[in-house]
């Protein structure tokens, strides 16, 4: 008996101090994924709580666990609704990850925990404001809408919303047609566009294009690049995704794209770090550490750090009226131009008018003649895939939209989790679907654009 008690006696000792070492390493050293797990976590926690305003438990549960990574089930967050900042860590005491919110910049991640260098980045800048919608106006001019009898069979069915719906708004001949909104979400709540943004991130460029002051051919882009073969990468590189750049997009996993958006305050210089793995030009490549470059490449050309910092304001939301539309930065204050916009649905909408429009707005030009072309015309390297200026020859699934039915002119702005919008410009017509849909669950936004495109056609 007294052996067996030995035995008991010393297992126990030797797994709490298995325990207390283990403990010890995760806090000390924690493994990368915890790390970007954690970060991950409190950076969607904090933009949905203090910029959409929903429970911070539900967007846990909802938006972070039920559909990531199984670690993310063991993730617990503290948020501080009087500093408004987050902390996610696993079983809440391992591998912490932090987020802040900054008012008129949302909500940025801050790997290094200094919450305070994090919001003096924009603590000083002013930003114009955004005239709120008149309710007697239409839209896109104020909040009226112009619903089409027409669309009711389509937008209430819900194979053609598919799982996860949040938010979807058809817009034809200029006006509001028709919207829905899952529950608990409505026309007031601000969405996340994923790398939808990256096509408001290629106006803001387009907008600095139309003024002269940035040009698709200038090269030479980055100090760091002098010297080498990257001096010869253009914008028009960039825009078009076939720089040449090193870049592993495979999410799920610790790689490029989940630690520049994860583990790294500086995302530009990070992005900026890789060499070259084919010649610019020549080969066909999506990321979202390009989509970063172009961030830190129409900041740069404005050459004043409060007037970049206001520009995505003042040159595109406040013209276009989209007073909901938030535009991230990372901690050192550079825009996260592929990945963290949030907007409405309406407001998401009126960004698509504006292509529609052919890049003007209210009778003036905000983007260069051809642009919004170029935005449906394949690049060079990409196979037919993939626009000239950050958007989608096809929806996803890698299958021809001439499948689907669809004008031979539409093309998209994709985002994680069932963010798209179509445009079709022969019809004049864009839809906006929003929700939170993992490509695993097979949803296809194809058939609902197909769904509105005939319904349309039909007499009334």
């Amino acid at each position: 008996m007294g052996r067996y008690l030995r035995i008991v006696a010393r297992t126990v000792l030797g797994g709490a101090v298995f325990l207390a070492v283990a403990g010890s390493w995760l806090i000390v050293s924690p493994p990368e994924l915890l790390r970007v797990g954690s970060g991950y976590a409190a950076k969607i926690v904090c933009s949905n709580v203090f910029l959409a305003g929903r429970d911070p438990q539900d967007v846990l549960a909802t938006d972070v666990q039920a559909p990531g990574h199984p670690l993310l089930r063991l993730m617990r967050q503290s948020v501080d609704h009087e500093d408004k900042t987050v902390t996610a860590s696993l079983l809440g005491i391992f591998a912490p990850g932090h987020a802040a919110y900054r008012e008129g910049f949302g909500c940025t991640g801050v790997p290094d925990g200094d919450f305070v260098t994090a919001r003096q980045t924009v603590a000083d800048v002013p930003l114009p404001p955004v005239a709120a919608p008149p309710a007697d106006r239409p839209w896109p001019e104020g909040k009226g809408e112009s619903y089409d009898p027409r669309l009711d069979a389509v937008l209430a069915d819900p194979a053609l919303l598919g799982p996860g719906v949040r938010g979807v708004a058809v817009i034809h001949n200029g006006r509001l047609v028709g919207e829905r909104y899952g529950d608990g979400f409505s026309e007031e709540t601000p969405l996340l566009g994923w790398s939808v943004s990256k096509t408001v991130n290629a106006a803001l460029l387009g907008r600095l294009m139309q003024d002269h002051r940035l040009s698709p051919t200038q090269a030479n882009l980055f100090a760091e690049w002098n010297g080498d073969a990257r001096a010869k990468i253009t914008i028009a590189d960039l825009l078009a995704m076939q720089s040449g750049l090193e870049f592993n997009e495979d999410y799920g996993e610790v790689t490029d794209v989940t630690r520049m958006l994860f583990l790294e305050p500086n995302m530009a210089r990070y992005a900026a770090s890789f060499p070259l793995s084919s010649s610019p030009g020549e080969t066909f490549s999506y990321s979202s550490g390009t989509a970063i470059l172009l961030s830190r490449v129409f900041m740069s050309a404005l050459g004043d750090r409060w007037r970049a910092l206001a520009y995505p304001a003042a040159a595109l939301f406040a013209p276009l009226g989209m007073k909901s539309a938030v535009m991230e930065t990372d901690e050192t204050g550079i825009f996260v131009g592929s990945s963290y916009m949030y907007a409405t649905t309406r407001d998401w909408a009126r960004f698509a008018q504006l292509l529609l429009n052919d890049g003007t707005w209210n009778g003036m030009r905000l983007l260069p003649e051809g642009y919004v072309a170029a935005m449906g015309t394949p690049s060079s390297a990409s196979g037919g895939a993939y626009g000239q200026a950050q958007t989608w020859i096809d929806g996803p699934g890698r299958e021809p939209d001439s499948r689907y039915g669809l004008p031979d002119d539409t093309f998209w702005m994709l985002g994680h989790d069932g963010q798209a919008i179509a445009v079709v410009p022969s019809r004049n017509i864009a839809v906006v679907r929003l929700g939170l849909t993992p490509s695993r669950l097979g949803y296809r936004p194809q058939e609902l654009v197909r769904g509105v495109v005939d319904a349309l056609a039909t007499e009334d």
